[in-house]
């Protein structure tokens, strides 16, 4: 399971990351920030750590963080 981290001072509200999750985990909050913009909010809903929402989001306020992959066991 990913973990998304929305970094609020830098979000516009735009909700270009809202339509590019394919599972919906993304929305547009009831808060505001220093600037005055509603900004994104992530409900995590078996978010599969794609980073559409990342790489469209104009203000680079998402993180996204995936677990690591653990190494096979080398075949002898």
């Amino acid at each position: 399971m990913a973990l998304v981290e929305i970094l609020s001072e830098r979000c516009k509200g735009c909700g270009l990351c809202v339509q590019a999750c394919p599972k919906q985990n993304l929305s547009i909050g009831d808060k505001f920030n220093a600037s005055g913009y509603n900004y994104v909010v992530w409900n995590d809903q078996g978010c599969t750590g794609c980073a559409f929402c990342a790489e469209l989001c104009p203000d680079i306020a998402i993180r996204v963080y995936r677990p690591k992959k653990e190494k096979q066991a080398q075949k002898a």
